[in-house]
């Protein structure tokens, strides 16, 4: 790449170059190229009439880097030439964090925190949460940060709201499985979703809550019973799934992180995780045995953290990054970006599967496309691993409709 300088400033005190500073207060910012090269050359940069500034570490925008986001009124110049432009990052929109004083909330409610896009935080659990929304609230960041405790306060944390993640559950410990959270964390959700349709039926609803092959489909129905589903704004969070593969596939192949992409299909446990790594870009070639080895480690990446903190938790920080940029990339498609991608476990037609994980396009509506040419020319691997998968998906739906379905005529 062609050696060209970026700074941002926002505010007062944050200089962006490739890395990512603390964001200040909301106010008009200033962006200034200095190049002795075409702005194309710039990574980020499209040539466009506007554009988006991109980073190496950020987890914001498009793939795995975005760092900070608004419209750029590009205007063309010379080349070795200073460029001037203006950004004004509308922070409009209401987020509701269901479960924030919890592993995963905390720090997903802190990096959410940093969206120059969220104008309201709301922090909702059945304890602790006034103390870390107090704590967020000194960040000098434009989002305003509200906390709720308990069922009783449920409805106003989501009044209004734009979109809601909910994390909320038991976190995996040593020796269990996800289905082991099913019974304890199917509950949650169901009361949680209750409240969701009662009080924002149209706000894109994000689920984390384990095990995402179950709830996601718990959510539907408990959606359809309330008479307010609509399947392109209920999504599945299987981002970390995609993070995780991006960052082993680079560091097998010495590969730069923000170029990596790929796409993984399926659901989110173990063998119904599928990184197709023949679609990988940029294109890479692998050997058998690095297919066999990349694969089993992204599905099993989930243990591999459970282990490593011996009884003390789950993956909860990189839960929170993944998570926090599929809220970010919401956000975009909600703001009017148009070229918005993620892969997602949602409401799916690209299998004979209910519920399906793929690269789909988001927009202001939720869910515009599904990127079916990621299913087409599969290596022999990744057929069968497709196939092998579908049984044990199908099951985990069909016992998270039963669920809700069996809750339903209790009631």
């Amino acid at each position: 790449m062609a050696a060209t300088s970026a700074t941002l400033s926002i505010g007062t005190n944050v200089s962006l170059g490739r890395k990512v500073g603390s964001l200040s207060q909301s106010k008009p910012f200033g962006v200034k190229f200095n190049s002795h090269n075409s702005l194309k050359s710039f990574s980020g940069l499209k040539a466009a009439t506007s554009v988006s500034c991109e980073s190496d570490s950020s987890f914001l925008g498009k793939e795995t880097s975005a760092a900070l986001r608004g419209s750029i009124a590009l205007k063309a110049q010379k080349e070795n030439q200073s460029y001037q432009y203006h950004l004004q990052p509308q922070a409009a929109f209401k987020v509701a964090i269901l479960g924030a004083a919890g592993g995963i909330g905390q720090p997903l409610a802190l990096l959410i925190k940093m969206s120059p896009l969220v104008s309201a935080l709301h922090l909702y659990d059945v304890a602790n949460v006034k103390g870390v929304a107090a704590d967020l609230s000194h960040c000098n960041t434009p989002s305003q940060v509200l906390d709720f405790t308990g069922a009783s306060e449920l409805g106003s944390a989501l009044k209004g709201v734009d979109v809601v993640v909910i994390p909320a559950g038991v976190p995996r410990k040593p020796g269990m499985t996800r289905d082991d959270l099913f019974n304890i964390n199917a509950g949650i959700v169901k009361s949680l979703i209750e409240a969701v349709a009662d009080n924002c039926p149209d706000a894109f609803i994000h689920i984390i809550s384990n095990p995402v092959n179950s709830t996601v489909p718990i959510a539907a129905e408990i959606l359809k019973q309330k008479g307010v589903f609509d399947p392109k704004k209920l999504f599945g969070v299987s981002t970390l799934d995609v993070v995780r593969a991006n960052t082993f596939v680079a560091q097998k192949k010495n590969l730069k992180l923000i170029d990596v992409d790929v796409p993984v299909v399926g659901g989110h446990a173990g063998i119904t995780i599928l990184p197709l790594l023949s679609k990988t870009k940029p294109s890479v070639s692998f050997t058998d045995e690095e297919v066999q080895e990349l694969t089993v480690r992204i599905q099993n990446a989930g243990t591999e953290v459970v282990e490593a903190k011996a009884g003390t938790g789950s993956a909860t920080l990189s839960m929170a990054y993944a998570a926090a940029r599929f809220v970010e990339s919401s956000l975009r498609a909600l703001d009017g970006d148009g070229d918005v991608y993620e892969c997602s476990y949602v409401q799916s037609d690209l299998t004979e599967l209910p519920y399906f994980a793929s690269r789909i396009k988001i927009g202001k509506k939720g869910v515009e496309a599904f990127i079916s040419s990621d299913l087409q020319g599969l290596t022999e691997y990744e057929q069968k691993a497709l196939e092998a998968l579908k049984p044990e998906l199908k099951s985990s739906i069909e016992k998270g409709i039963s669920f809700a379905n069996k809750q339903a005529v209790a009631a």
